[in-house]
């Protein structure tokens, strides 16, 4: 692990509260690392977990998913299906030897910028302590290959 690895996150935003406390972080200035890329969704709930595989397997070291605080949603309980498919996608990346600590979930309103900003300050460097992902490890002209001795231990 070199001392200069940057972490890529790919931060997954409900459009009604965290994708607003975002820009409400950068209207007022506050400071966050830049290693974030952030998509907007309408909902946490719409999250589909193939979008969290896509993303490591493109390259993203962490992902941080992001919505509104529990019964605040706007889809009325989707914010409560985003937990469940966080709870679950967590368990099902371990079994690819993915950290735990390489998904986080969040809840931030529209007003919670500062924390927002905090949150994905702490996840950058919990990430980043975790080192590069570098998954899948096999890989040929682009295309992910699984090792056959990896098949044989399922």
């Amino acid at each position: 692990m070199t001392e200069n690895f940057e972490p890529v996150i790919i931060g997954f935003t409900c459009n009604w509260c965290s994708y607003r406390a975002a820009d409400l972080a950068g209207t007022a200035r506050i400071k966050y690392p830049p290693n974030v890329r952030l998509i907007r969704m309408m909902c946490s709930g719409r999250l589909d977990p193939s979008f969290v595989m896509k993303a490591f397997s493109e390259g993203a070291d962490g992902v941080l998913i992001t919505g509104c605080h529990p019964g605040e949603c706007h889809y009325l309980e989707q914010n409560y299906k985003a937990l469940r498919r966080f709870l679950l996608m967590r368990r099902t990346l371990a079994q690819f030897g993915i950290e735990p600590g390489r998904v986080k979930l969040v809840w931030a309103s529209a007003a919670e910028g500062v924390r927002l900003a905090n949150e994905i300050s702490k996840i950058v460097e919990e990430v980043r302590a975790l080192g590069p992902l570098n998954w899948p490890k096999w890989k040929d002209n682009g295309v992910h290959k699984i090792a056959l001795h990896e098949l044989e231990e399922v």
